[in-house]
């Protein structure tokens, strides 16, 4: 049963910026795509960089972003071109940074995930990508059944 342990899914605090304070907000949409996924990446990151929202952060964000992206792609849109996916980015003036990204998938239980570090996960060649988030993000948070995903760096 070790193999079916959760891989320790984030699920903390308010993953939240105070609106009042945003100095970037900025929102995508993109078709279900697997080739659009990069340019989006590419695109946002960056903005982030011109602003320097993220100073220091840039990589791990990057990722997180390109995993989410991918999720809410492969998974949640079945990569469908018809469907659409969603991702807002925000910054505020402390230098926190904000990504939502929502799918038109049917959703999923992030606990239920199998741990990606234990027996034979290990050698899987997929199911990395939460985890991958939870490790470079600081707060990561599953809404709407799974269907949206917010992540925070601070």
């Amino acid at each position: 049963m070790d193999d079916m342990q959760t891989s320790g899914v984030k699920n903390s605090a308010p993953c939240d910026l105070q609106s009042d304070k945003l100095v970037l907000k900025l929102t995508v949409t993109l078709a279900a795509d697997r080739n659009a996924i990069d340019t989006v990446v590419q695109s946002v990151m960056r903005v982030v960089k011109e602003t320097k929202c993220a100073d220091g952060r840039e990589d791990a964000i990057e990722l997180a972003l390109n995993e989410a992206l991918a999720n809410a792609v492969i998974h949640g849109a079945g990569s469908d071109p018809s469907k659409i996916v969603e991702c807002d980015v925000a910054c505020d003036e402390t230098g926190g940074m904000l990504i939502v990204v929502r799918d038109p998938g049917k959703g999923f239980d992030p606990g239920c995930l199998p741990n990606p570090l234990l027996g034979q996960n290990v050698y899987s060649d997929h199911g990395r990508g939460i985890y991958l988030i939870n490790q470079l993000m600081d707060e990561v948070k599953f809404l709407k059944n799974g269907t949206e995903i917010r992540m925070l760096k601070r």
